[in-house]
């Protein structure tokens, strides 16, 4: 996803605690070009990456109500030149841009994950395409 991501591309996460969100979001990073290992911005909230585009990792884990998005700078970060992986993203539901590829994990055991990706934009269906080239659904890649 990171090696295919553009400028302005949001990948919003969800899945249970534990479900990969993080991992995945390290795999963003990688693709992008990226040294660092992504963590958890559980307490940060927001952290930046280089590479070759920014990455802004957001976690809204901690968020209780969605005004507070705004005390973050979400739409300035959003509106940017940089990559956008929100976890947790389910809890900011309408405050997000509407052009973006929804990611969906769950857990199927220890070892084993189910990823779902759903394009809320045609700019999106690159990732559906390199999903169903590796084996998945087409239009909702699984």
């Amino acid at each position: 996803m990171g090696a295919c991501a553009r400028p302005g591309d949001v990948f919003l996460l969800t899945g249970d605690l534990g479900a990969g969100k993080t991992t995945l979001t390290q795999g963003i990073l990688w693709g992008l070009g990226g040294a660092e290992y992504a963590r958890s911005p559980t307490f940060v909230l927001v952290t930046e990456y280089e590479a070759r585009l920014p990455l802004y990792h957001v976690d809204l884990y901690r968020i209780d109500r969605v005004d507070e998005l705004d005390e973050l700078g979400l739409a300035e970060i959003f509106e940017g030149d940089g990559v956008v992986a929100v976890e947790w993203a389910e809890r900011a539901a309408g405050a997000l841009p509407a052009e973006r590829l929804d990611v969906h994990i769950e857990r199927r055991g220890d070892d084993s994950r189910c990823i779902t990706l759903s394009a809320a934009a045609p700019e999106y269906d690159r990732f559906l395409v390199l999903a169903a080239n590796h084996g998945a659904d087409s239009r909702h890649a699984t």
